[in-house]
């Protein structure tokens, strides 16, 4: 077995301890590492691939123990593993993607840090299973099946193990699927695939066989941030990753390379691009996905279907979606918005876009609001049988059951736990009990009994938390006070306390176990609190901020502010001093390097304090340590230190190597060693590190005090991996504070932690422990000497990792009151509680024990809250005071100087009016006033300047008005097309308004499409659709027809034609002229049969009616004078009169669009009139204007009244009400003011009423005023010389002279004509005017009228089209069945006339065929002729029956033919004698010709009978057709019957449902304005009271019936005059018939007696012409022609062949003769070798006298072979003398055995 630190492939062993093993400090500086430590493992991956591998046994399991993490504890320390010992956890990572998974109904499982709980629901019990690698855990999944569940690492090369379940076992480990850590794991539908993705960096997506522990396939998924992997549930091919702004497909594909993971990436296109969290894949490969913005994006295709969207464009949820799931048919959405919305699948499903927009508007079947502050992440089913049960993920920090039936017994959201969300920022436990308390910046603070591990109280707050405390026992003795920093500077004073301590009043809900209220809050800083901290005494409070300042309070005086110092950089931690310390000083570390030791602030009384403007304290005494980096130093000193130990060590081995060499080797060993040195000293050390101090200081993370003036440091970045000894140094007022650089005097190494520094420290309650918490989430333990706490050795340390190792950052670390237990919080909201070792064991049911409320602490009044981040602290309230009070006393100033400026001011107004009085001459200049003319131009630009302020300030304003304003006048303006407007007469009362018109309503705009089209009657269909119909029928008829001529195949090669191909060429030419000259004279005779069918088809029928007299009588139906009434029973409502609510709308909207027309011509005409008005007062103004010019001349005495000039009113211009200028909003703005003075509520309720009246009338007076102006300013011309005349005569008063006199004598009288022609066309144009406006008002009056009637007809109208459309419905249902069944009846009647039309086809086929049959039998005795004696014979075997074979479709070969025919010849006889045996008593032969019988003529009998075969066998499927036509024509009969009958009910429906729409209608009352001479009804000569009996019948109509009834009398006279004349026609067309039956009975006999004298008996001349050739005859011999050239050629070819391969033998046995020779020779050699090889085999002695066995093998061999030779040579022969004998057969040569022809071994 591995260890849990196993990461090699091969089996190697790291040396892995705690979670990343012990490395010296300047181990894994950078990422580079990890990518070195991969290059050097892909060696040993690649071997391992090259293993065979094994197949893992089902049964197989890993060692739990084995595999996980273990804390580390440095050797010989004597420290315990389990030093501490998890025991229960109260976070919950709920921002971690896919954190809650289920294993069975009342299990889930989720990762907290390095450890996977187990959390039973019901129970509420925990279990917890470790990491293996240490280094944290990435993503959790479960098996489909709940059997197992997987747990995916993080660190270098993490594993994915698979546990089963219950059992918890390891059952499988997959390795080598990333760098660092997984980001999703996914099963497969089926559970047999896993896939994984990788976080950064390599993300890497792996699909594995996992019970293999195997990969399959692997790719890199994208080169951002992957957020999850999921199997498509309808196909494990596909699968889908999303992530940081992407989506990807991907599919399994099988290529020529093997199978490949292939990926397309979705395109955005025109949407925006956005990180997608949650998508589902549809049954169909379609994927729905989610987006920031909360719509939903169909994909396909790899592009963006459709985004769906709710209606009016909102989004589907108001933030991202992080889920979808499809849940019985549904699709359920999981939205940031704490909804979860359900959606119709088929809706998403078949979603599409219907524009440019890509938006697609769909609305969600249910939705629930789970919360206000809620934010889901992820949701899983419950198992549970009849309920659908949920649990849900809040990434705010809970985990909620929720209930998604939406039925009436539905329960509501139900928060099973809820957790912090985010970093834990501050801890704190009691000083008496098992109690802690925590605060996050999820605005809340809570409170946990850690012994019981149970949640007891929380209480939320607007602002997040960032720093706590529990209130010292000498403060609050109970332990019950909490004090609380938060983000906005607050401090709040907590007060916990059992609540069963309390009255129990009735009716209270159920008691916690504890409740939390707020004592005291208050503001001393304006940024996040950092710290809080309490002197040792408890007298005092100190809070430090991020804003650089430390507060202190007085605790005894309800925490009285005493006052704040400032710090040199944000405030990290407060630390008192111990009681070990002989003066109580505060240890201030800032985050920058900065820290501070202050001693007791000094109390001072509240008189004094009075008057002080600040709270700042600047008399303190404060010591000041700016830390300066020292690492560098430290390591280049422990380099010295390590190059001196290995030098001492170098030289005592030297030593003693020289002395044994001296022993040994005496002075030669002397010399080897100083040869040796001198070489030793010629090499050069390497340098030693250079001194590095980084240019921005790091951080300090936390320090604590050792003696007085001295403390410990930890700091981050690169002073890491010390803890630092530092002390304060003498205070130096002369030295800036900034500039001051001071280093520690001691340091200790801390193993490990150079880039994992310690962020948080603390101590046991007996100081023998020291529990750092480490960046990483590690805990680290050292152990002290429990006589000398201090910092002596740091070597020995117990380390486990515990928080998530990449964000798990340990925020606090505090032991209980008594050392038994450690809580731990974390930047990864986890918490959690250990038992620290001890040899005293707990007690099981430790509880905490929660204190008593305080005496009537119910009936405190609970202080206000400072809720609003923006409130003044203490230190800015005080100073708001000092400035208010400042403020204040300067504005008591500055009222004094603007009383003395008014004075001023008032003596200047004083001197500019005595100025006034001067003389001109003397008066001073308005601009000699100014002292310096600069003053004014720089008050000009800052009014102007403030202008525009005024104007930015007011823009929103304005805009806002603006708007407002716009959507008034859309809403009650922009419908009207024109106003009232109402014209007065001048000298009259009279006046005449016009209409007020809106814009043409929607039944004048646009046309509603009828519902129920009238169905058209029988006789129109039949006139139009019928003919047409039947027409197209023949026309598609007569284009589908099969040519009877073949298509000539082109593409044949040009050969010349042979004499054999002429011949067959003439014959076919000779038998083809004569088929033509038959086929003309039948296709004559057709033509003339056809004329005769087309002249008996146009004969008229007996009932023949002229079509023109059926459509007058048509017309006379349906228009001429029946006046039925609507009332009556029997009324039945023509087709052209039928209305519906369709035809109403158009009727409405054509009488709209009429009155609107002639509205809005009179409003045309009114407007005119107007405008004449406003031109004759501007005339009458020029006209006054010039009369007091000229009365100006003239003596008041001769003076005419001057006529008065007419206004325009208001009335007249209704536009003008919403014009206005700055004199008309003032007033409206003074009567505004005026109105909100006034208190009453009349007036109150009538504001807006006076406002808007005034506002009216002062509009008016103005435009009034404005008219007068401008006309006046028309008329200044023309009286500015008379003006100009008055001021000359001003200035000259001389006596005129005579003449003068006697031109002003005549100026006089024409001044006195002008002066009364002036006034009498003043009086003209104003009784013009009038007179127009009286006619124009006599027009209008008329209109009026007629508008009455047509609103009084549009209200009828508008009732019977209310009236229409509720029938409406009713009606299309009627009207749509008649319309179907009138449609099936027009088709079934239809294919009756197609069925009739098919049978007359065939029954003229058939005549076609007994005509053919008769034909044949003519041309038959034709060709016999008469006295043949062998008549008889040859009539019988035309006439024999036989049975035949249905032809083939595919013809066999010729030789198979034949003997085909032959039999079916042989088996026809045989039948044909047996059917004949019982009638004639001859038997005959029909296969042989008889003797002396014409061969040709037997022939033709046979060609015949077969043609007559042909004829019969069509006959009898012709009529089994016309049987087949009949049945099918007698059923569609039967159909159309019960159709018929059907439509005449459903007919009879609708014109019942007609009558009774009708008579609804005739129920409306119609209004008819009547004169009394229209009134026609009298009785006794009066006009009755009751007029419901009456009539109302219009005049035109009853003119046209009168003179009906003269037109019918005129059309009867006529119609007899026809009659009349028709008879005598019909007369003499029968006696000319009779003539013609005579005529044409003579032309027969005449033509019967030429036929016996030419041919001596009556013939058929039809079938004389046609008779022109035997065609089968002809065909047969043309076959026969053909077929022996075939055989000709076929002979010359085999001919060839034979002399081919009888040449080929002949060559092959000369080459057999040539061998045999060739054999021949070598055996003769061969004997002769034997005979010399025996001679000397003989002479060479006895020894070798017995024959060898090789040569007896070898003589055995060739004699075998001789055997052989002379075989073939035999068999050889034979077939030459086969061949050369006719028709032998060709044998294949005789193959030699196997072996034989191998070569022998000489």
């Amino acid at each position: 077995m591995k260890e849990p630190g196993d990461q090699d492939t091969d089996g190697r062993r790291l040396d892995k301890s705690k979670s990343d093993g012990k490395r010296s400090l300047s181990s894994l500086k950078s990422a580079s590492k990890y990518s070195q430590y991969v290059e050097a493992l892909a060696p040993a991956s690649e071997e391992v691939e090259e293993e065979v591998k094994k197949k893992i046994s089902e049964n197989f399991f890993y060692d739990y123990t084995e595999l996980i993490s273990m804390p580390f504890v440095t050797p010989d320390s004597n420290i315990p593993l389990d030093l501490l010992t998890l025991v229960h956890s109260f976070g919950y990572d709920c921002r971690k993607r896919a954190n809650l998974q289920l294993l069975d109904s009342n299990t889930v499982i989720y990762i907290a840090g390095n450890q996977l709980i187990f959390l039973n629901l019901k129970t509420k019990e925990q279990m917890y299973l470790r990491s293996s690698s240490g280094r944290g855990i990435g993503v959790i999944g479960v098996h489909p099946d709940k059997t197992y569940f997987t747990v995916a690492e993080k660190g270098v090369f993490p594993k994915i193990i698979i546990y089963e379940y219950p059992s918890l076992k390891p059952y499988r480990i997959l390795q080598d699927g990333t760098e660092l850590g997984y980001a999703y794991v996914d099963f497969d539908n089926s559970g047999t695939l896993l896939a994984s993705v990788g976080s950064s960096p390599d993300y890497t997506l792996t699909i594995w066989n996992w019970k293999e522990e195997q990969p399959i396939l692997r790719t890199k998924a994208f080169s951002q941030e992957v957020f999850k992997v999921t199997f498509n549930p309808e196909d494990d091919e596909q699968l889908t990753t999303s992530g940081s702004g992407h989506i990807k497909f991907w599919e399994m594909a099988l290529t020529f390379t093997g199978l490949k993971l292939q990926g397309s990436l979705g395109r955005f296109g025109k949407t925006a691009t956005t990180d997608i969290e949650g998508y589902m894949q549809l049954p169909d490969g379609k994927v729905l996905s989610g987006s920031e913005w909360g719509n939903m994006l169909l994909w396909e295709g790899g592009l963006i279907k459709v985004e769906l969207c709710r209606a009016a464009r909102k989004s589907c949820h108001q933030g991202p979606i992080n889920q979808i799931m499809l849940d019985e048919g549904e699709v359920i959405t999981i939205g940031a918005d704490g909804c979860i919305r359900i959606w119709d699948f088929e809706t998403v499903d078949t979603a599409d876009s219907i524009d440019d927009t890509g938006l697609l508007e769909i609305e969600p079947i249910n939705e629930l609001q789970v919360g206000k502050n809620v934010k889901l992440f992820s949701m899983i089913k419950m198992n549970e049988i009849g309920s659908n049960f949920w649990l849900a993920q809040d990434a705010n920090g809970a985990i909620w059951k929720l209930d998604l039936s939406f039925s009436n017994i539905t329960q509501d959201p139900d928060c099973l736990f809820s957790f912090h969300s985010g970093a834990v920022e501050a801890l704190a436990v009691s000083p008496l009990t098992y109690l802690m308390a925590t605060t996050a910046l999820d605005c809340s603070v809570r409170i946990y009994d850690f012994a019981s591990k149970t949640p007891l109280a929380q209480m939320k707050f607007k602002q997040g938390g960032t720093a706590l405390a529990w209130v010292p026992q000498l403060v609050s003795y109970t332990g019950a006070q909490i004090i609380a920093g938060f983000e906005d500077g607050v401090v709040r004073i907590l007060e916990l306390y059992d609540p069963k301590g309390l009255t129990i009043f009735a009716g209270r809900k159920k008691i916690s176990d504890a409740d939390i209220i707020l004592k005291q809050v208050f503001k001393p800083h304006t940024a996040r609190v950092t710290a809080l901290a309490y002197e040792r005494d408890g007298e005092i409070l100190a809070t430090g901020s991020k804003d650089q300042t430390v507060f202190f309070f007085e605790v005894e005086k309800d925490y009285k502010p005493i006052g704040y110092i400032t710090t040199p950089g944000p405030v990290r931690q407060l630390v008192w001093s111990s009681n070990s310390h002989p003066d109580s000083t505060l240890l201030i570390i800032c985050e920058n390097g900065y820290v501070l030791e202050t001693p007791l602030p000094t109390i001072k009384e509240e008189e004094e304090n009075r008057d002080v403007v600040s709270y700042e304290i600047k008399d303190m005494d404060i010591k000041y340590f700016h830390f300066s980096s020292v690492k560098s130093k430290i390591l280049r000193l422990i380099e010295i230190e390590k190059r001196k130990a290995l030098r001492d060590l170098k030289k005592k081995e030297k030593e003693e190597r020289r002395k044994q060499l001296a022993a040994e080797m005496g002075e030669d060993g002397e010399k080897e060693l100083q040869v040796e040195q001198e070489e030793e000293e010629e090499e050069e050390e390497e340098p030693l590190p250079e001194i590095f101090i980084p240019s921005t200081p790091c951080h300090i993370l936390c320090g604590f005090y050792s003696e007085p003036g001295k403390f410990w440091v930890s700091l981050g970045g690169y002073d890491a991996g010390f803890l630092y000894h530092c002390e304060f140094p003498l205070y130096d007022q002369s030295t800036a504070i900034t500039k001051k650089k001071d280093e520690p005097f001691d340091f200790r190494l801390l193993e490990d932690t150079e880039d994992n520094p310690i962020q948080t420290i603390t101590f046991s309650i007996h100081q023998d422990m020291m529990f750092c918490g480490m960046q990483n989430g590690a805990i680290r333990v050292y152990i002290l000497s429990q006589n000398k706490p201090s910092l002596i050795n740091t070597e020995y340390y117990w380390h486990f990792n515990i928080h998530d190792n990449n964000y798990g950052c340990i925020k606090g670390i505090c032991t209980s009151f008594d050392d038994r237990f450690l809580v731990t919080t974390g930047a990864d909201s986890n918490i959690f509680v250990f038992t620290i070792f001890s040899e005293f064991e707990l007690k099981k049911d430790i509880k905490a024990e929660v204190p008593s409320p305080r005496f009537g602490i119910e009936t405190e009044p609970i202080p206000e809250d400072i809720e609003d981040p923006k409130a003044y602290s203490i230190e800015n309230a005080r100073r708001k005071r000092q400035h208010d009070k400042l403020m204040k006393e300067v504005e008591e100033i500055k009222a004094g100087k603007r009383e003395k400026l008014k004075a001023l001011r008032n003596e200047f107004w004083k001197l500019l009016e005595m100025n006034q009085g001067l003389p001109k001459h003397m008066q001073f200049k308005r601009t000699d006033f100014d002292i310096d003319s600069k003053i004014r131009a720089e008050i000009g630009r800052k009014t102007a300047f403030k202008i525009q302020q005024v104007e930015k300030e007011l823009a929103w304003e304005k805009e806002k008005h603006q708007i407002g304003l716009m959507k008034l006048q859309n809403r009650f303006r922009e419908s009207l097309e024109s106003d009232t407007i109402v014209v007065h007469a001048i000298q009259s009362d009279h006046k005449i308004s016009s209409y007020r018109l809106v814009k043409p309503s929607k039944y004048s705009k646009s046309k509603r499409t009828s519902l129920s089209d009238r169905r058209t009657s029988k006789l129109e269909r039949l006139e139009k659709e019928g003919a047409g119909r039947k027409d197209s029928q023949k026309d598609t008829g007569g284009n589908i027809s099969v040519p009877e001529e073949s298509i000539i195949e082109k593409g044949k090669k040009f050969r010349p034609k042979t004499l054999s191909e002429i011949m067959v060429e003439n014959q076919i030419e000779k038998t083809r002229k004569l088929i033509l000259k038959a086929e003309r004279a039948q296709l004559k005779i057709q033509q003339r049969k056809k004329e005769w069918e087309e002249l008996y088809k146009s004969k008229p029928q007996d009932d023949f009616e002229d079509p023109r007299d059926v459509q007058a009588i048509k017309e006379a139906q349906l228009y001429m004078g029946d006046f039925n009434l609507k009332t009556a029973a029997d009324y039945k409502i023509p087709e052209h009169m039928r209305i519906n609510a369709a035809k109403k709308e158009e009727e409405l909207g054509h009488l709209d669009t009429l009155a609107h027309s002639k509205k809005k011509n009179m409003n045309k005409c009114i407007l005119s009139l107007r405008d004449l008005k406003v031109a004759v007062i501007e005339e009458i103004q020029c006209l006054v204007q010039e009369l007091k010019s000229i009365q100006s001349t003239l003596h008041v005495s001769k003076h005419i009244p001057i006529p008065q000039v007419p206004q325009i009113l208001p009335e007249e211009v209704p536009e003008k009400r919403f014009q206005y200028d700055e004199e008309t909003l003032l007033n409206f703005k003074r009567q505004q003011i005026k109105i909100q003075d006034e208190t009453s509520s009349q007036l109150e309720k009538g504001e807006s009423a006076i406002s808007g009246g005034g506002f009216l009338r002062l509009s008016s007076r103005k435009d009034s005023d404005l008219t007068t102006r401008d006309s006046l300013s028309r008329s200044s011309k023309a009286s500015s010389f008379s003006v100009d005349a008055v001021k000359f005569l001003e200035f000259e008063k001389a006596d005129p002279i005579d003449i003068e006199l006697e031109v002003m004598k005549r100026d006089e009288i024409k001044h006195l004509y002008m002066q009364q022609y002036l006034t009498n066309r003043i009086k003209e144009l104003i009784v013009t005017f009038d007179a127009e406006l009286h006619l124009l008002r006599h027009q209008k009056l008329k209109l009026d009228t007629q508008m009455k009637l047509s609103d009084l007809h549009h209200v009828t109208l508008f009732q019977e089209m209310l009236l229409l459309k509720n029938f409406e419905k009713q009606e299309n249902i009627l009207q749509e069945r008649v319309n179907s069944l009138d449609k099936e009846e027009q088709d079934m009647q239809w294919k009756i006339n197609e069925t009739l039309k098919e049978m007359e086809e065939k029954k003229n086929e058939i005549a076609k065929l007994q005509d053919q049959e008769k034909a044949l039998y003519a041309g038959f005795q034709a060709a016999v002729g008469e006295n043949n004696k062998f008549a008889n014979f040859l009539t019988k075997v035309l006439k024999k029956r036989i049975k035949r074979v249905k032809k083939k479709e595919v013809e066999g070969d010729a030789d198979e033919d034949e003997e085909s025919d032959e039999s079916s010849e042989e088996e026809s006889s045989l039948e044909s004698d047996e059917d004949e045996s019982g009638s004639d008593d001859e038997v005959f032969d029909d296969s042989i010709c008889p003797t002396n019988c014409d061969v040709g003529l037997f022939e033709l009998a046979l060609q015949l009978r077969e043609k007559r075969l042909d004829i019969e066998e069509a006959l009898v499927e012709e009529k089994k057709i016309i049987d087949n036509l009949r049945k099918e024509h007698d059923t569609l009969s039967k159909k159309v019957k019960v159709v018929a009958a059907n439509l005449n009910v459903a007919e009879e429906a609708l014109e019942a449902y007609q009558r009774e729409k009708q008579q609804r209608l005739n129920e409306l009352l119609v209004v008819i304005p009547l004169k009394l001479h229209q009134v026609e009804h009298v009785v006794f000569g009066e006009i009755p009271n009751d007029l419901s009996g009456t009539l109302v019948f219009s005049n035109h109509s009853l003119g046209r019936l009168q003179e009906r009834i003269i037109q019918l009398h005129e059309e009867n006279s006529k119609q007899q005059k026809l009659n009349k004349e028709c008879r005598e026609r019909r007369k003499q067309l029968i006696r000319e018939k009779r003539e013609m039956a005579k005529t044409i009975s003579k032309m027969e006999e005449t033509v019967h007696q030429l036929m016996i004298s030419k041919f001596g008996r009556v013939i058929d001349l039809e079938a004389l012409q046609t008779l022109s050739v035997n065609t089968t005859l002809e065909e047969l011999k043309i076959k026969k022609l053909r077929k022996e050239l075939t055989n000709a050629k076929e002979m010359k070819m085999w001919e060839e062949k034979i002399a081919q391969v009888r040449w080929e033998l002949m060559m092959k046995t000369k080459e057999h003769t040539k061998k045999l020779h060739q054999m021949n020779d070598l055996c003769i050699e061969k004997k002769k070798l034997d005979s010399r090889l025996n001679t000397l085999q003989n002479q060479q002695g006895n020894a070798f006298q017995g024959p060898r066995k090789a040569d007896i093998v070898a003589r055995q061999k060739v004699t075998e072979l001789i055997q052989l030779q002379a075989e073939r040579i035999s068999a050889l022969k034979e077939e030459i003398a086969l061949l050369r004998k006719k028709g032998g057969l060709i044998l294949p040569p005789i193959q030699p055995p196997q072996g034989e022809m191998k070569p022998m071994g000489l």
